[in-house]
């Protein structure tokens, strides 16, 4: 558990009240990302505060009223469900640049320059990224930041996000070994043939293409046959 001079305020606040408590940064986050399951050293002063930073204490009926308790434990468990934990300099940085990944990932994975119908390269998106001075949030799900962010790089990078269909086929000795990928793929339609030859249809994001051919492949020692599938679907 940390010091007083280096806990972070988590806070909660109801009907015009502020309520306040001194928190371990690293302990609270790992309890807010499920990543701990106890209340142990985590909590650093055993008072609740209408302004922390004053030291100003919450009177007692305000504090009875919004969390039935005066149990400090308990206040501290609704607090960090409920209310909001302040970051330190370092987990803010730490959490953007998370964010700023996941969110690349994906724009790699799922995007594709419709002007080659390729997909980017990192630098390409990391440049025009920092060329849009795009602002990520580090609360907020990658993917939910991704249709504002998708806004900001157009005006500098043409983004195409269609689907494909690809059609597989595995001869027998590889079939089984790996269905486990296709699958993750998300298959559409799958035939088993009289061999053992697994014969399937997947429909991923254009920009996953690379990838998929790779994985296949190399979990096929090079004897997967692909194509892509345009119009009717029938295997």
């Amino acid at each position: 558990m940390t010091t007083l001079d280096k806990a972070i305020i988590a806070f909660y606040e109801r009907n015009g009240n502020r309520f306040e408590i001194y928190v371990d940064p690293d302990a609270a986050y790992a309890y807010v990302e499920g990543r701990k399951n106890d209340l142990k050293n985590i909590l650093v002063s055993d008072e609740v505060y209408s302004d922390a930073k004053k030291a100003e204490k919450a009177k007692a009926e305000p504090v009875l009223k919004t969390f039935g308790t005066h149990d400090i434990f308990t206040i501290l468990e609704f607090i960090l469900k409920n209310g909001e934990v302040q970051l330190t300099t370092e987990q803010r940085r730490k959490k953007i640049d998370e964010k700023r990944k996941q969110i690349i990932a994906l724009l790699l994975r799922e995007s594709i320059d419709p002007r080659t119908n390729a997909p980017h390269t990192l630098m390409r998106i990391e440049n025009a990224l920092e060329e849009a001075r795009v602002k990520f949030d580090p609360f907020k799900d990658a993917r939910d930041q991704l249709p504002d962010i998708i806004k900001e790089l157009r005006l500098i990078l043409p983004l195409k996000f269609d689907k494909i269909k690809i059609a597989i086929k595995i001869g027998p000795e590889y079939a089984h070994k790996s269905y486990g990928a296709v699958k993750t793929y998300g298959i559409m339609r799958e035939q088993w043939t009289n061999d053992g030859s697994l014969i399937a249809v997947i429909e991923i994001f254009a920009g996953m293409q690379g990838e998929v051919y790779d994985r296949l492949n190399k979990l096929t020692n090079g004897t997967v046959e692909t194509k892509k599938v345009e119009g009717s679907m029938n295997i």
